[in-house]
């Protein structure tokens, strides 16, 4: 199996970005260029959403995305790519990111529709509904990755844009907030699973448990294990 890129090698491989965003890249300081800057330096003028998503991975639950059009008159300390928070910063900053942003929005694709339309594309319907669900239309919208929803304005992609770019650090933060907690209270529904401690990824503990109980109505049914465990017969006889 070959090795995980590095931070820099997958910039490398990336789309150019704009310069403000490139020297924080290179001098490790992140999540710090302005809503002026990057208008600036994209040809901008109006506003600018982050977009990112929660939820690719997982063997269920829904894909959830999070648009974030931040304030720079009011800026967020300590904005990061959401995995490299703890649980109760990411709880923090949920709660202040919600309180002083200019908008934001929060949607999601369900497990019906990962399973009809793939895991990519049900991850950019999600995108695009939480752009859609802002009160304010921005000008341009950034999304962490290399794959962009589709949008009726300008669209940008950058890689590794959660820990570059403020607004998708925000985004980043309410995505998974929201996903954990859907996964915390879908855990008192079904709690043999162990949703609330993996957060329905593929652990040891969620893939013993999904062969002991089969697949819940959750499970996204074209995910290998689920997929197999469904061909070899639940002995629990879970719908």
């Amino acid at each position: 199996m070959p090795s995980p890129k590095s931070f820099q090698a997958e910039l490398a491989e990336a789309e150019p970005l704009p310069p403000v965003v490139r020297r924080r890249a290179n001098s490790g300081v992140m999540a710090q260029a302005s809503m002026q800057e990057l208008a600036r330096q994209w040809g901008v003028q109006g506003l600018i959403a982050g977009v990112d998503e929660a939820g690719r991975g997982p063997l269920a639950g829904p894909v959830m995305a999070a648009a974030v059009i931040l304030d720079d008159l009011n800026p967020i300390v300590g904005l990061a790519d959401s995995k490299q928070l703890s649980a109760p910063r990411r709880d923090w900053l949920f709660g202040e990111i919600r309180a002083r942003a200019l908008c934001f929005a929060v949607a999601q694709a369900s497990v019906e529709e990962i399973d009809a339309l793939n895991i990519l594309q049900a991850t950019l319907l999600a995108m695009r509904r939480a752009v859609e669900g802002l009160r304010l239309a921005p000008k341009l919208v950034l999304v962490d990755g290399n794959r962009r929803p589709l949008l009726p304005m300008r669209c940008e992609t950058i890689v590794k844009g959660d820990a570059l770019v403020a607004s998708i650090s925000a985004a980043s933060i309410l995505a998974k907030v929201t996903r954990d907690r859907w996964c915390d209270a879908y855990d008192r529904q079904y709690p043999a699973y162990g949703f609330a401690q993996h957060k329905g990824y593929g652990t040891a503990l969620h893939l013993a448990a999904l062969k002991e109980q089969g697949a819940c109505p959750q499970h996204r049914k074209t995910f290998r294990p689920v997929t197999e465990v469904l061909a070899a017969g639940s002995p629990k006889g879970l719908p």
